[in-house]
């Protein structure tokens, strides 16, 4: 079956890959409405969840605490594993592979989240928290990568028998309870995987189709043996990465695997050698696995030692993203040694499928800037994408990226209002930056010492139970990646409302100290009344050019604040001395951060959303030349030290119509790369059919946005995020 051409045979008419890819990508549109229609809309990332198809065996989750929650590796392995082996399997005979994950199984974790007791009480924080509008991260889950190259040398039953012989004899470095919980966690998966093995071979039994018939028998056939041994194939590599997807994301919600076409190269190398697998099939392989889950990939950019990853494989992922055409995370690292048809069939594909994937990461900001932390090119160069804006080193290092978000908007506020009610001072942007600074840094005291309070405690709290079972040393030590499991800690500590700022001090500048056209007084008090009966004042402060029209104040205040910012978060470790990594990134917190602020001097409104991530507010230019304006204002605001500071930019589809206009894409990204830019988030839109879309989000059901890091079908969005896109693609002021 390696011929997308070939009629495969059935009892009522054909089958060929492309049929095959049809029924899966239909299925996964029925999944999408199903979950709209019974599940509350998420405002993140679609990946491949679906509803349970029947219900659960019986089952009920136990609590080990006196509050009645849930608590520690021992409980919280039992529980998962217990909740997986009841799970109902999944099995869709036009599939290579088996397994889904639901977005609406029972609880395996009771309430509360965070254990009541003193030994884990951090309400001394809580008023800086609520003060500076800070995401503290304490009970954060995930958000970094695990290696999955130690399932593909040990397989699950290699991994069981290592957890069982340390768990006889333990090192003297294992928490309590580690090895029962794992152990159960492992467990509880290869129950599951046994329920889709059975479930698939009873299927075959009435299955007409013999194609279909005997792709069932050949999954389970696949599936029992990876039950005990490492995967051998590329379909069974597959297979063993799309479980990882659906246990770490039934788990917590995880996403990352690392760089995709390194790990499943030897497989596809030697079954090919073998006259075994032709790209066809591989292809199928793939879209069938980024079906069972998104997930985050990298591909491209240069290993260790200084040679581009680019191999057949490569090609093969984008070729299989362009073919399924759904919702995807797949980024291309770029450099300097990137294959040239690589990079350009990413960029022709972006513009043609219209999906928002690829990504594109920049190798020179990522690699130079993680040095600058102490670490040797050939290490930064290991950390890879894994996430929605975060980088990891696979198996060895525990990051909470995209966790910890520090709101500028925040800070400034308390500041402004600080300086206001000090009359010993003279008010000025100058006094204000330095009441901005004094609060700042208060802000990040309160990060440091609650990330020490994570770090110290989580373990104990839920430990990262699936996850764990693919890091480096977490199985030998004993301990959870939270807790000593891996060598490298990089706490990431994201930046947001840049923009909202930097607009506001240059409004401030120009308007009362340049021009004298408000007082110090009167700013606050229109500031107090929301603007109210004061729209001339809002536009006033409003019209200052922006950060990102180019020379302005508000792009040199811009650059002033990251500045700050990164100074101020690499001025000392935690108390416990984990090294801190700044970023500047907002995800899907942009609504709800702001609406802890009042009005801000840029002429937004209490309560309405901040501005997104790095990028400039919309409507910063009403130039053609737009699009360059933003990617250098992103590049010139780059934090610097080794995580992402993405640039988000909308793109017209017929720039990409002309062999030109892909030229010039690509002109464009390797510009931004070159200048340290870290990530783009790319989205091809048609003006039109997003506003079709946005007042009836039916109208377009497989409209496909990136609304941040991560791509949604739009119809998935609620209004208010929906409208955070279109006012990207259609400023109004």
């Amino acid at each position: 079956m390696t011929d997308r051409t070939r009629a495969v045979g059935d009892a009522t008419g054909t089958l060929t890959y492309d049929d095959r890819i049809a029924a899966l990508t239909d299925t996964k549109r029925a999944h999408t409405t199903e979950k709209k229609q019974k599940v509350k809309l998420p405002n993140w990332d679609d990946h491949g969840s679906i509803c349970m198809p029947e219900p659960p065996d019986p089952y009920e989750a136990r609590s080990n605490h006196p509050s009645g929650g849930s608590f520690g590796s021992a409980c919280l392995g039992d529980n998962f594993g217990r909740l997986l082996a009841a799970l109902p399997p999944y099995v869709d005979p036009m599939s290579s592979l088996l397994g889904a994950w639901y977005v609406d199984p029972p609880a395996y974790r009771l309430s509360p989240g965070w254990p009541p007791d003193p030994d884990f009480d951090y309400s001394h924080l809580h008023e800086a928290q609520r003060k500076y509008s800070i995401i503290s991260g304490i009970g954060a889950v995930h958000h970094f990568c695990p290696e999955v190259r130690i399932g593909f040398e040990l397989g699950w039953g290699g991994i069981l028998d290592k957890i069982r012989r340390l768990k006889a004899d333990p090192p003297d470095t294992a928490e309590e309870g580690f090895y029962e919980g794992h152990e159960a966690t492992l467990v509880g998966m290869l129950a599951h995987m046994s329920k889709c093995v059975d479930r698939a071979r009873q299927m075959a039994e009435t299955e007409p189709n013999p194609t279909l018939r005997t792709n069932l028998l050949d999954m389970a056939d696949m599936n029992e043996r990876l039950l005990t041994e490492a995967p051998r194939t590329f379909q069974e590599a597959c297979q063993f990465i799309a479980w990882v997807s659906v246990f770490t994301r039934q788990m917590n919600g995880s996403g990352g695997i690392g760089q995709l076409d390194e790990l499943l190269f030897p497989f596809y190398e030697r079954d090919v050698a073998a006259g075994v697998l032709e790209d066809e099939e591989a292809i199928f392989h793939l879209i069938c696995m980024f079906l069972i889950d998104t997930q985050y990939y990298q591909i491209g950019g240069p290993g260790p030692d200084g040679k581009d990853r680019t191999n057949r494989v490569s090609f093969l992922v984008l070729e299989a993203l362009h073919r399924m055409k759904v919702t995807s995370n797949i980024t291309v690292r770029v450099w300097e040694g990137l294959d040239e048809e690589l990079f350009h069939k990413a960029v022709q594909y972006l513009f043609e499928d219209r999906n928002g994937s690829p990504r594109f990461i920049g190798e020179k900001g990522m690699t130079e800037g993680f040095m600058r932390n102490g670490y040797t090119r050939e290490l930064a160069r290991e950390r890879v994408t894994s996430g929605c804006h975060w980088a990891a080193i696979p198996g060895k290092e525990y990051t909470l990226n995209d966790v910890v978000k520090l709101n500028f908007a925040a800070v400034f506020d308390v500041a402004l209002r600080d300086m206001m009610a000090d009359d010993a001072v003279e008010k000025s942007t100058a006094a204000l930056l330095r009441f901005y600074e004094k609060h700042m840094r208060l802000a990040l005291d309160c990060i440091r010492e609650g990330l020490d309070i994570h770090l110290a405690l989580m373990y104990r709290v839920q430990p990262e139970l699936p996850l764990n079972l693919l890091m480096c040393d977490t199985i030998d030590r004993g301990r959870d990646v939270s807790h000593g499991g891996v060598d490298y800690y990089n706490m990431c500590v994201d930046g947001a409302a840049l923009a909202t700022v930097a607009d506001s001090f240059a409004a401030m500048e120009q308007r009362l100290e340049k021009e004298g056209l408000l007082t110090w007084e009167g700013l606050l008090e229109v500031l107090d009344n929301d603007f109210a009966d004061a729209e001339p004042v809002r536009l006033m402060l409003n019209s200052v050019p922006r950060f990102g029209s180019g020379n302005s104040l508000a792009d040199e205040y811009a650059v002033r604040l990251t500045r700050l910012f990164c100074d101020l978060t690499k001025e000392a470790p935690t108390p416990d001395g984990f090294n801190l990594i700044p970023g500047l990134f907002s995800w899907a917190n942009t609504i709800g951060l702001g609406k802890a602020v009042g009005a801000t001097p840029n002429g937004r409104h209490a309560g309405a959303p901040i501005s997104h991530g790095a990028n400039p507010d919309p409507g910063f230019s009403r130039d053609a030349g737009a699009a360059t304006a933003q990617a250098m204002a992103v590049a010139s605001v780059q934090c610097g030290w080794g995580n992402t500071t993405p640039l988000q930019m909308e793109l017209d589809p017929g720039l990409g119509r002309q062999e030109e206009g892909i030229e010039k894409m690509k002109s464009l990204i390797r510009t931004f790369c070159d200048l340290g830019g870290t990530l783009m988030n790319l989205n091809v839109l048609s003006k039109e059919q997003l506003l079709e879309a946005h007042a009836d989000p039916e109208k377009h059901p497989d409209l496909i946005v990136r609304v941040t890091g991560f791509s949604v079908y739009f119809r998935m969005l609620s209004e208010d995020f929906r409208q955070l896109v279109v006012d990207r693609v259609v400023s109004e002021n």
